[in-house]
């Protein structure tokens, strides 16, 4: 009997085990095709194996090459302590220096705490653990935070400088527009302090203390910087303090703001023009007066489906006006789906005249006589105008459509606070001391710029993996540590990646 490996057409190759008896060859068995170069190696040692041993008998006497027994006393002296996962410092420890962090003079447990933040998003005491078990680093939660008290208040304006001048180099070195929100970060505690406040919570923990973070972001999300606020301050009263600080470090332009309807007040417009600065705000048009509601009502009888039309303010600011079918569409069916749930409150008889806001859909319901509560037919009527329509509010020169274009790229704030609150998982906040609050944002901040950056590469080289998906794929890769016997010399080896990771490692740290 005898080896042989056939090419089949598909480039692959079978391994099988042939006999030759008066002169006819018969196949005796197959072991598999593959076109991996390792995987055929490994079914041709198989059919060999056959060969020598047909039966699968055990052997009294089994001879090992000099080769296989290296091979065996090297495993048989090695043990969990001598295999590393590598992954993450390999491909995010490499991102980490690309970007300049590691000029940040603060040691090793900066790196490794932002390293830890999005390879194992967790706890400082857990993260104290998974370096440990998984690095051989051992540290204590202790020194971790004595180096949180201090990494804010130290080192916080030296990597802010470095995410911005990076983020500046990638927009071609000059940041043209900017794009701002505000997100609240709970507390799992009921206790208030002077930063923890309890206030409006777009988390829906309105009864838990929270703080508020100001974030600023440039194209494709690439991280400006932010700023952290208590948290019942008002969202509309942190936009320009954020501004007035990045322009004084950095001699800041003035590039086109660019934020929700939230930032939208007179005062606010009023300062941003007092400033110079262009903006771009969603705007609140069902909130305008009774005149220019009027114009928007019959001048956008004239759209069709993704057109835009420019209406001029009394203050010559330009409002935007779009008609989408199918935001029509979702307005229509989020009014009915609102409706019939105060039908089936009003059939409850739960409803009551505290119910009679303005707010959502409460707004359709009114008092019928002293008791009762009723749906307003003629207020629904009045909102079906409006369907379809969305505002902007601007100063700038551009074109309706360049606005509406700009506008939404707001979406990228908003997945940048999805990758921190998900991905990164920042929320909620275990700590109680404030340096230390701001020192957990600011590892998370550094994550993040990271996690921007390995989107950024992935996408360049034109990859099918997701940022979320490569972050996986660290988590094993793996490194052998061995002690050769006669030179004493501790020797590392990088185990062989799958194809994934061998893509991911050639795409970062090529």
């Amino acid at each position: 009997m005898f080896v042989r490996k056939v090419k089949n057409r598909s480039g692959s190759f079978s391994v099988q085990v042939i006999s030759k008896h008066s002169g006819k060859y018969k196949v005796i068995k197959s072991f598999g095709s593959a076109k991996d170069v390792d995987k055929i190696e490994q079914l041709l040692q198989h059919a060999k194996q056959y060969v020598n041993n047909p039966n699968n008998q055990p052997s009294l006497f089994p001879t090992l090459s000099k080769e296989d027994i290296a091979v065996k006393n090297a495993f048989e002296h090695l043990n969990n302590f001598h295999i590393h996962t590598v992954g993450p410092e390999l491909i995010f420890g490499t991102l980490f220096d690309s970007i300049g962090f590691q000029t940040v003079t603060c040691g090793e447990l900066f790196r490794h705490l932002v390293i830890a933040r999005l390879s194992y998003p967790t706890s400082k005491l857990k993260t104290v653990d998974y370096l440990n078990r998984y690095q051989g680093i051992k540290l204590s939660e202790d020194r971790i935070y004595r180096f949180l008290d201090k990494l804010s208040s130290t080192y916080k304006t030296k990597i802010e400088e470095i995410t911005y001048r990076h983020t500046k180099k990638l927009l071609g070195g000059k940041i043209v527009v900017i794009f701002y929100d505000m997100t609240t970060l709970y507390f799992e505690s009921e206790d208030e302090d002077d930063l923890r406040k309890i206030g409006f919570s777009k988390d829906g923990k309105f009864q838990q203390p929270q703080i508020m973070i100001g974030l600023l972001v440039g194209k494709q999300g690439l991280p400006i910087g932010y700023d952290i606020f208590a948290g019942n301050k008002f969202e509309g009263h942190t936009l320009l303090p954020i501004l007035k600080k990045i322009e004084q470090k950095y001699h800041f332009g003035k590039p086109i703001v660019v934020a929700d309807s939230a930032l939208l007040s007179k005062k606010n417009i009023e300062a941003l023009n007092n400033a110079n600065y262009q903006y771009i705000l969603g705007a609140r048009i069902k909130n305008e007066t009774d005149e220019i509601k009027e114009i928007i009502l019959t001048e956008a009888k004239i759209l069709h489906d993704g057109e835009a039309l420019k209406i001029i303010k009394l203050n010559k600011d330009k409002l935007i006006i779009t008609y989408s079918d199918k935001r029509s569409r979702k307005d229509a069916h989020n009014r009915e789906r609102g409706i019939k749930k105060l039908e089936d409150r009003i059939k409850s008889g739960k409803l009551t005249k505290e119910h009679i806001t303005n707010r959502g859909y409460n707004k359709f319901l009114t008092l019928d006589g002293k008791i009762s509560v009723t749906l307003d037919k003629e207020k629904i009527k009045n909102d079906k105008k409006w369907d379809g329509l969305k505002g902007y509010a601007t100063n700038t020169k551009m074109f309706p459509d360049e606005v509406v274009e700009c506008y939404h790229h707001l979406w990228q704030i908003e997945q940048a606070f999805r990758i921190s609150k998900t991905d990164l998982r920042i929320r909620p906040v275990f700590h109680r001391l404030q340096k230390r609050i701001e020192a957990h944002i600011c590892i998370a901040f550094v994550a993040y710029a990271i996690f921007k950056e390995l989107e950024r590469l992935l996408r360049e080289e034109k990859t099918d993996l997701s940022s979320k998906r490569a972050a996986e794929l660290t988590h094993t890769m793996y490194e052998v540590e061995y002690l050769l016997p006669d030179s004493k010399r501790i020797e590392k080896t990088l185990l062989k990646m799958d194809d994934e990771q061998q893509l991911l490692y050639d795409t970062i740290c090529k």
